[in-house]
């Protein structure tokens, strides 16, 4: 089979995959939900349509997610959840959190701990205690400055222990 339709291929099966998320939009155990938003970032191939796109993306003082948390994460309900994201650039980022593409604010079981790291870089760590079933979802963190934005998304899933 040729490259090309080996990308076509990989195009139609990655469709397919979000059109039975969106459709059913499953979280936790038996639970279902009628919307679920799927965010996808790079084109698959990594290139942008135009040089202005790969220049503001590919910037080198642009900001860049150096290390993030692992994108698929089951929690168990009443434990904590930790999502870590770490970005540099010059100027320094600033970190955003996202759940489902809304931006998260205070809240009483959601926190924010940062650390500016040098002159270049800065950690964020989302916080969730207690983890409940209305924290299953999407989470993002986008780290921006004056040249660009990097994005890493995060999901979720519940389970339940049983003690024997």
């Amino acid at each position: 089979m040729s490259t090309k339709k080996c990308i076509v291929v990989v195009c139609v099966v990655i469709l397919l995959l979000v059109a039975v998320v969106n459709v059913n939009g499953k979280r936790g155990r038996g639970k279902t939900r009628s919307k679920n938003k799927i965010q996808i970032g790079l084109p698959i191939t990594g290139k942008y349509r135009d040089p202005e796109s790969d220049q503001y993306y590919n910037h080198n003082d642009g900001a860049k997610i150096i290390m993030a948390s692992h994108f698929d994460y089951e929690y168990v309900l009443g434990h904590k959840i930790i999502f870590v994201c770490v970005a540099r650039g010059d100027p320094r980022p600033q970190i955003t959190w996202f759940k489902d593409g809304v931006e998260l604010y205070y809240h009483y079981n959601h926190h924010v701990h940062e650390w500016k790291l040098g002159v270049d870089r800065i950690k964020s760590k989302l916080e969730i205690d207690p983890g409940t079933q209305m924290d299953a979802g999407v989470y993002e963190c986008s780290a921006d400055n004056n040249y660009s934005i990097d994005r890493r998304s995060f999901k979720t899933d519940f389970s339940i222990a049983f003690e024997s």
